[in-house]
């Protein structure tokens, strides 16, 4: 292991800033890894974004309120996470939720009304999507799917799979914060990943040391506005539209895939501060927890020095 070295890829996808850290025994082989994992990861964004009209997903929204429309067996079992998710989390998990945006700008400052959320919420609801093998069907017009809430995860993910399967066996992919740790440094040792103080964003309120797994953050507080005083989360509830209350500032999770951390954070976050960290150990999560006083908790806490 004397010749191996670390190569660093930066990059940007899905709007966010990346990066691969891989440890190979030559640059070429750490930049064809790179570049095939860059690739897929690029695959997923045009496949599934919801910003480009000739992804899977616009066809599928553009479909909606007629007929069923054919799928892949990738796009199926992404369907299939999604609607399980729905089931596991009661409802707090709804890819189906993105409508809301809609009325939701948390830019303008303002409030939308009552009237706004009932409408949308009768577009909204994974019930109304109809999934069998090899085709799905949005049931009601003005529906739509929105894979934000973990095709960034299902990237990572991805790309850590294809550094495996080219012998890349000390790494760590960074997807915007999204992160899969592809072993420890060659010496053994943890990588260290720092979670972020939602009070002070340029500093770490916690180091985790990681060697193997994935790690996901979810917070509200890079996105949130005040009005008359009253804050107003970017998290928002698919069964009421409105805005959760009484949650953290911040979760992160620990899981063998990133796909289940990241769901795990955001569905932690819409269960709020009372029942999440209970669920959290009845899943077998690692997690850490920041409050809006700048308060942590949770399993991970005594990490921190």
């Amino acid at each position: 292991m004397a010749d191996i070295q670390l190569f660093l890829f930066p990059f940007t996808a899905m709007a966010s800033p990346c990066e691969l850290r891989l440890y190979a025994h030559s640059q070429g082989v750490a930049e064809q890894t790179a570049e095939a994992a860059i690739a897929e990861i690029n695959r997923i964004e045009v496949k599934y974004s919801r910003y480009r009209e000739d992804s899977v997903l616009s066809a599928i929204n553009r479909a909606a309120g007629g007929d069923a429309l054919a799928i892949d067996s990738e796009t199926f079992a992404l369907l299939k996470y999604a609607d399980s998710a729905y089931q596991e989390s009661g409802g707090l998990f709804d890819i189906s939720s993105g409508v809301l945006r809609r009325a939701w700008n948390f830019k303008s400052g303002e409030v939308p009304s009552k009237s706004d959320i009932a409408a949308l919420l009768s577009v909204l609801g994974w019930p109304k999507v109809e999934l069998s093998e090899g085709e799905v069907r949005l049931s009601r017009r003005g529906m739509e799917l929105d894979f934000g809430g973990f095709g960034k995860e299902y990237a990572v993910d991805a790309a850590a799979r294809v550094c495996a399967e080219l012998g890349i066996h000390h790494g760590l992919i960074d997807l915007g914060g999204d992160i899969r740790v592809l072993g420890p440094h060659p010496d053994g040792s943890a990588w260290q990943i720092g979670i972020r103080d939602p009070l002070q964003p340029n500093k770490a309120k916690l180091v985790l040391p990681l060697k193997s797994g994935a790690l996901a953050s979810s917070g509200d507080y890079e996105r949130c506005m005040v009005v008359a005083g009253k804050r107003y989360s970017h998290i928002l509830d698919p069964r009421s539209g409105w805005p959760v209350q009484n949650t953290f500032r911040s979760l992160s999770v620990v899981a063998p895939l990133c796909l289940l951390a990241g769901t795990a954070a955001t569905v932690g976050l819409l269960k709020g501060a009372q029942s999440a960290p209970a669920w959290l150990s009845e899943l077998g999560m690692p997690h850490y927890w920041i409050d809006a006083g700048g308060v942590d908790g949770g399993d991970l806490a005594a990490l921190r020095p």
